[in-house]
């Protein structure tokens, strides 16, 4: 068996390793002015909203390298990134990627890692315009920064629902837990029997949710295409209770939701069941689904029932009333904030 190929970090040093790393990232937009190089990008602003956002993943918080693929984290650090600019009703652009790394790391396996950036740069249509990197003693740091626009018109805020607003969700939830539970499960297995193969049950697609997300870019389409502009929305990364929360405490609202309105998937469903847990708690508690959660006039009720990948799961109300999920079974439950935590 042939000998990886392993060049080290330092035969390129910090500016020799950024050239080499971001020489394949084009500029595709023209308000990208002046990407990597200098000491700043250039963006023109135009007639719009300038959008910024930024996430850190930290690895042993946010990731483990040990079923993580370094391409599919490098894709999935720019995908939760862009998922906040949709949540504003804007279009990203730019992105810039900061890296800390340490001697274990090799200048191939950075390769992989940017070869993800990359494959999401080209999907999204958007410029890799800056970054830093340094040393780490902490294990792999990744910032992305996503830069985007929106005309102010068009942009939506999580402070904006109205009492009354119809409260929807794109896609399904729950999906990108419940495939961390099986990588987890398959890790400790490994990790007491090494010998063993992974069996990852063929379940692709809650796989995929955990390690190869997507940002909801074609709802905001939709959106344009349909007249629609959301009341507010906010993208489910904690979790759709969590997220809920942040929504109605800066809109000043509660809400309810039914829970036959939660979209989840039956791959969801099966797996929730086999690890004996209650689909409906994983799907508002699981996080990392990279949903968009909004609310719409009911003005614009018809318009959104032609749009695909969409579930009107609720209502907003007035903020003493709370915010509660109608069961199946008729009964009526408070919801608790249960999803991730940061500290």
């Amino acid at each position: 068996m042939e000998k990886e190929k392993r060049t080290e970090i330092s035969a390129f040093g910090e500016f020799g390793l950024i050239e080499h790393l971001t020489k394949a990232f084009p500029l595709r937009n023209t308000s990208s002015v002046l990407g990597v190089g200098d000491d700043a990008a250039l963006i023109s602003n135009e007639e719009h909203l300038t959008v910024v956002t930024t996430d850190l993943l930290l690895e042993g918080i946010h990731f483990d390298l040990m079923y993580f693929p370094l391409k599919h984290l490098g894709y999935k650090s720019v995908v939760v990134n862009l998922s906040d600019i949709c949540a504003m009703n804007a279009v990203p652009s730019q992105i810039t990627v900061s890296l800390g790394v340490s001697n274990r790391f090799s200048v191939e396996a950075l390769e992989e890692l940017y070869a993800g950036i990359q494959a999401a740069c080209e999907f999204y249509k958007v410029d890799l315009v800056g970054g830093d990197t340094s040393a780490s003693h902490q294990g792999l740091v990744i910032s992305v920064t996503a830069i985007g626009k929106v005309k102010p018109e068009k942009r939506v805020l999580r402070s904006t629902a109205k009492k009354g607003d119809v409260l929807c969700v794109t896609g399904d939830l729950g999906g990108a837990y419940l495939g961390l539970q099986i990588l987890e499960r398959e890790k400790q297995i490994f990790l007491n029997q090494p010998d063993m193969k992974p069996d990852l049950e063929e379940q692709q697609y809650i796989i995929g949710r955990q390690l190869k997300p997507e940002a909801r870019m074609d709802m905001i389409q939709q959106f344009e295409k349909a007249g629609v502009v959301p009341t507010s929305m906010i993208d489910v990364s904690d979790g759709l209770s969590s997220d809920l929360m942040h929504l109605c405490k800066q809109s000043n609202l509660g809400a309810f939701i039914e829970e036959s309105g939660v979209p989840i998937h039956p791959q969801s469903e099966q797996m929730a069941l086999k690890f004996k847990l209650d689909p409906i708690t994983c799907a508002l508690s699981g996080g990392e689904d990279y949903e968009l959660l909004f609310t719409i006039d009911p003005r614009d009720v018809d318009k959104v029932r032609l749009m695909a990948d969409i579930y009107m799961m609720g209502e907003m109300v007035d903020a003493n009333d709370g915010i509660k999920l109608h069961t199946k079974g008729g009964n009526i439950h408070e919801l608790k904030a249960q999803g991730w935590k940061h500290f």
